[in-house]
């Protein structure tokens, strides 16, 4: 059962409508479905447009940041409820341990180290919750393409390429995130090559 997804996804303001038109979408639907948004509680770019549609929606909305985010006034003021990290690495992990399941959306270098990160604990059994990877207008086609390539290539196992799901829209990013099943511990005797 989905209770909580965290929405990983970029801060930036000088992005394509489309994609604060999907954050915004993403927020709403989880507030309309009762799904508490998890993120990293910033109050810009598809961060800010996450939040506001899931409270606009009458979800809830906790945001999980660094003390000195907080100090640069990075913070979204609206959240439901704010955990307060000491550093990033605790953020992740925090962020990681709130939620159910995971949706990407559109980022930069922080969300795809997120998304990677995510990936490789996956991998080695430390974190068995859905990951959906929503692509929108294509956006994650060439990392996509690399993740394959490393499992063409034996940088990892093929069965590793189902760790992520792809979604090309957000009613298809929920209802993965809500269906996919949890992954198996005994995927650590696969994790080595």
């Amino acid at each position: 059962m989905i209770h909580s997804i965290c929405v990983y996804c970029a801060s930036s303001t000088k992005i394509d409508d489309k994609y604060f038109e999907a954050a915004h979408l993403l927020g709403q639907k989880m507030g309309q479905l009762g799904i508490t948004l998890i993120n990293g509680a910033g109050n810009l770019g598809l961060m800010q447009a996450s939040t506001d549609g899931c409270l606009e929606a009458g979800g809830r909305a906790i945001g999980v940041i660094p003390s000195f985010m907080i100090a640069e006034n990075w913070c979204h003021q609206g959240m439901t409820e704010i955990v307060e990290t000491p550093d990033m690495h605790t953020r992740q992990q925090k962020m990681a341990e709130l939620s159910d399941a995971a949706i990407i959306l559109p980022g930069g270098c922080g969300t795809m180290a997120e998304l990677t990160e995510l990936i490789t604990w996956k991998q080695l059994g430390l974190y068995l919750k859905p990951i959906v990877i929503l692509n929108i207008d294509g956006y994650y086609d060439s990392l996509l393409e690399m993740l394959h390539r490393a499992a063409d290539e034996h940088f990892m196992r093929n069965e590793h390429t189902a760790i992520w799901r792809v979604a090309q829209s957000v009613d298809e990013a929920l209802q993965l995130a809500m269906s996919t099943p949890l992954w198996d511990t005994q995927v650590r005797k696969f994790a080595a090559i």
